[in-house]
């Protein structure tokens, strides 16, 4: 069975996902900008049992646009977040793409906020299904 590992970006907090993601997507929601420092955010999401973290992390929860909190865990040295449960799908568990340092990582299926889009990002593929 696949096993993917993500790190923060000091190394000292890591999650180690079985299996396939069941859920690759991009947001473009102004709060997935803030939180990645970029015009989007990808993401990869895996049932909670398949996600297992190892190391020190701290938890903040916010009231996302779609009006259900969602809860943050990330590395209270270098401050990179690592995993989030949103309470629209509480059974699984995100992580941000980047953190695999994968290349080879499988494309999103999914774009959502659109509305939010940065007009001169482009999510490539026809096969993407694409919410505001």
């Amino acid at each position: 069975m696949t096993q993917r590992r993500a790190t923060c970006r000091c190394g000292q907090l890591t999650a180690t996902c079985t299996g396939e993601p069941v859920r690759v997507s991009v947001c473009h929601c102004l709060e997935c900008q803030k939180r990645s420092g970029s015009a989007f955010a990808v993401q990869a999401r895996w049932p909670q049992e398949q996600v297992v973290l190892a190391g020190t992390f701290h938890e903040w929860t916010r009231v996302g646009e779609s009006g259900k909190p969602a809860t943050f865990r990330f590395c209270p040295t270098c401050g990179a977040t690592l995993t989030f449960v949103s309470a629209s799908m509480p059974e699984l568990t995100a992580v941000p793409v980047g953190a695999f340092a994968d290349p080879t990582f499988p494309p999103p299926r999914f774009s959502v906020y659109e509305s939010r889009r940065h007009p001169w990002t482009c999510v490539a593929g026809e096969d993407v299904e694409r919410w505001d």
